[in-house]
């Protein structure tokens, strides 16, 4: 058996000759980061530009199978939904005045826009005399501004 301090030393000799571990400093993990950062500030706005548009798309159709199902609710009962009924009368039957109703005019129940509210309706239209109006008011929920989405043009 050999001696308790020649063991040490043997000890101590193979710790020397593992080599060391490689592993990435601080600055370069702060470096790294701040790459990342940098990419997510310039690519985030594009994608989110991106999606806004696509809400803004998804509700000029979505308004525009409004326009498809309230024109043939007015070819079967010669009338448009009053403001009172509003869009629901697409989906569930009118309790007065209702002869010659003939299917939910919406395949499903009446969706909201794409940024959560209530489609707005009223009939008979301010913007519209002749018919009605029906709008969504866009990305920021508020009525006016250049971002509400309707069934008229804003010129009016």
């Amino acid at each position: 058996m050999k001696p308790r301090a020649q063991r040490k030393r043997t000890l101590r000799d193979r710790r020397r000759r593992v080599p060391m571990r490689s592993g990435f400093t601080l600055i370069e993990l702060l470096l790294v980061l701040v790459i990342l950062a940098a990419l997510a500030a310039i690519v985030t706005p594009k994608f989110t530009k991106r999606s806004e548009q696509a809400r803004i798309t998804a509700a000029t159709a979505q308004i525009s199978q409004f326009e498809v199902a309230l024109d043939t609710f007015e070819i079967d009962l010669s009338r448009y939904p009053t403001t009172s009924e509003g869009l629901r009368a697409l989906v569930d039957k009118p309790t007065s005045d209702a002869e010659g109703w003939q299917q939910p005019y919406l395949k499903r129940d009446v969706p909201k826009d794409p940024w959560g509210n209530d489609y707005v309706y009223r009939y008979p239209g301010q913007h519209n005399q002749e018919g009605y109006d029906l709008h969504s008011y866009g990305p920021d929920g508020k009525l006016g501004g250049n971002d509400d989405i309707t069934n008229w043009t804003q010129d009016e």
